[in-house]
């Protein structure tokens, strides 16, 4: 499974990177291929290129703010979390996203 994702607080300095190293982290202990955008204090950092999101089999929007380029996303199957999910339930939310693939198929 190849996944893309946007981490963003309304605050945008710890949470947004915490959660963002939480599914990066979990990610390579399940075998997820994964990319992480994150929307904090910095301005977008690690941007998502339309290849990234091309590829990617399901897209992850882990915020509690409206996510900057929010369109790119469209056509894409999307799982909405908040980032206290990202930070404290990150095997979840990867089960909830082969979950909704599978429905799909």
């Amino acid at each position: 499974m190849r996944v893309v994702a946007i981490t963003a607080c309304p605050t945008g300095i710890a949470h947004t990177y915490m959660a963002a190293d939480k599914l990066t982290e979990t990610a390579k202990k399940l075998g997820i291929t994964i990319k992480v955008e994150t929307q904090g204090a910095m301005g977008v950092e690690n941007r998502l290129t339309d290849q990234d999101v091309e590829r990617a089999d399901i897209v992850i929007l882990a915020a509690d703010i409206n996510v900057e380029q929010s369109d790119r996303f469209t056509k894409h199957r999307c799982l909405e979390v908040s980032i206290q999910d990202a930070l404290q339930h990150p095997r979840r939310i990867f089960s909830q996203c082969q979950q909704l693939l599978l429905a799909h198929q």
